[in-house]
């Protein structure tokens, strides 16, 4: 069964992964979190090739207690589901500044990955990209442990 399901998976990535297209260059916003920590990140993707590109985002967020920076790089492969429609996913790191109740600041790393969905009005000649992803992020220095929230973001593209 595990062999049969690992053929599938290539099957449909291999010929998902001829369709994908990557904009050369996007910028815009994400919004969300955890619900514990929410925020906005300022957001820039930039294509390496069809199917492949970076995306770095600069963030602040928090909540009553904690004020939260970071800038965070993620290395996604896309793939086409239906025109305009697509998935991604990839692995990441990123880099914190913490401050808990202006009391204690402390530096953060953290590795992870993204994984999300995204339409791409690009197809309608419309230079717009609307996504929705989770980041499930380990944070091994600082502040340890597993967290991860999800995201909208919206792009502009050229």
């Amino acid at each position: 069964m595990k062999k049969l399901l690992f053929v599938i998976l290539i099957v449909v990535g291999v010929t998902a992964y001829s369709k994908a297209q990557v904009n050369p260059h996007a910028i815009g916003l994400r919004f969300g979190g955890d619900g514990t920590i929410n925020g906005a990140e300022v957001s820039y993707q930039h294509g390496f090739s069809e199917r492949n590109r970076l995306e770095l985002d600069f963030g602040v967020g928090g909540n009553k207690n904690e004020i939260r920076t970071t800038l965070v790089g993620m290395y996604h492969w896309d793939w086409n589901i239906v025109a305009g429609f697509n998935w991604f996913v990839g692995p990441g790191a990123g880099i914190g500044i913490y401050t808990q109740d202006d009391l204690d600041t402390w530096v953060n790393i953290a590795l992870g990955g993204q994984i999300g969905i995204e339409y791409d009005f690009n197809h309608l000649n419309v230079p717009i990209l609307v996504s929705v992803d989770a980041r499930p992020m380990w944070d091994f220095l600082g502040d340890p442990g597993l967290g991860w929230g999800a995201c909208l973001g919206v792009r502009y593209t050229w």
